[in-house]
């Protein structure tokens, strides 16, 4: 436990430069940045979602530039084909041989920008690479680079031109980030920022070697049986409220899948890691229920019909559910 406690020490330093270096271009936005910090040190996806000019593509760019990775932004579109992502075979008529030209998604970071509007087939090709860590092209299979993980952002108010994502897609992600308005104090501060001073450089403070030792880390946070049986309830309840005394099994229609139970949990342990604990406590795992579970909690007709949201349910949930 002592060597763990080093271990988080030095590598709470390195975070704390990261989160420096975002906020020079970052106002406010707390949950999103840790949420962001949260999808980095565990290597997974997330799905942030909010209207246009909250900073989700500026936010997601910032962190790419602190850490020496490999970073591209794709511009999701209708016309979008599943090439323009994972690349393409090229004809060479010199010799009449192919040659594979890999495509943008052959980086660590993936800023997939207005995810929702691209069709099925450029998704199916999307969810190869974020499940299986690699890409087909042709017959030949390419695996992706370490660490691989997708940003994507949505808009939740415009629904033309738009495809809903699948829902197994979306169960990949292991947050999704809802993000809000700033304050009145926040609002000035981004005005005086961005348009009253000179935009500060980010500097790169990180490499792929100290995101794989976060990683590693996180794995090593100690958390509890009564905590793991606690993360299990939660989602346990999500299936199957009337065992919990729940009287919310009108507004479910399906709830959340075994992924939830595996990020709960991981999730739970990267917060612990970025305030510095070498344990996990009931607040982690509380904080991240709503970024975990609010995308996979599929909502009844009965719920919509009387603007029940998911973070409604879960809210039930946690109240209900004793906290050990």
């Amino acid at each position: 436990m002592d060597e763990i406690k080093e271990k988080i020490a030095r590598i709470s330093e390195v975070i704390d430069q990261i989160r420096n270096e975002v906020k020079k271009h970052l106002v406010g936005q707390t949950k999103l940045c840790d949420g962001l910090l949260t999808a980095l040190i565990t290597k997974q996806h997330v799905l942030l979602e909010g209207v246009p000019g909250l900073a989700k593509t500026s936010s997601v760019k910032a962190l790419s530039e602190t850490v020496n990775l490999g970073f591209k932004r794709i511009q999701f579109t209708p016309d979008l084909l599943p090439a323009d992502i994972v690349g393409t075979e090229i004809y060479l008529p010199k010799t009449g041989d192919f040659t594979v030209k890999k495509g943008p998604v052959f980086n660590n970071i993936i800023l997939a920008d207005e995810i929702n509007r691209a069709p099925s087939k450029v998704q199916s090709a999307l969810l190869e690479a974020m499940q299986e860590k690699q890409v087909t092209i042709g017959d030949q299979t390419y695996f992706l680079p370490s660490p691989f993980l997708v940003l994507a952002t949505q808009n939740p108010i415009e629904q033309e031109g738009t495809y809903p994502l699948p829902e197994a897609q979306v169960d990949r992600f292991m947050l999704k980030l809802k993000i809000d308005y700033p304050g009145k104090e926040e609002e000035k501060l981004i005005l005086e920022k961005m348009i009253f001073s000179k935009p500060e450089k980010i500097n790169p403070v990180a490499d792929a070697s100290q995101i794989e030792e976060m990683s590693e880390l996180v794995f090593k946070i100690y958390m509890d049986e009564t905590l793991k049986n606690y993360i299990v309830d939660l989602v346990c309840a999500s299936r199957n409220p009337g065992d919990y005394n729940l009287d919310i099994k009108e507004y479910i229609r399906f709830g959340a899948s075994p992924r939830a139970t595996m990020f709960l949990a991981l999730a739970a342990k990267a917060r612990a890691l970025l305030d510095r604990r070498a344990y996990v406590i009931p607040n982690d795992i509380k904080d991240a229920a709503y970024d975990v579970l609010r995308h996979r909690i599929l909502l009844s007709y009965e719920a919509e019909a009387e603007d029940i949201e998911s973070e409604t349910v879960i809210e039930e949930i946690l109240n209900k559910i004793s906290v050990p």
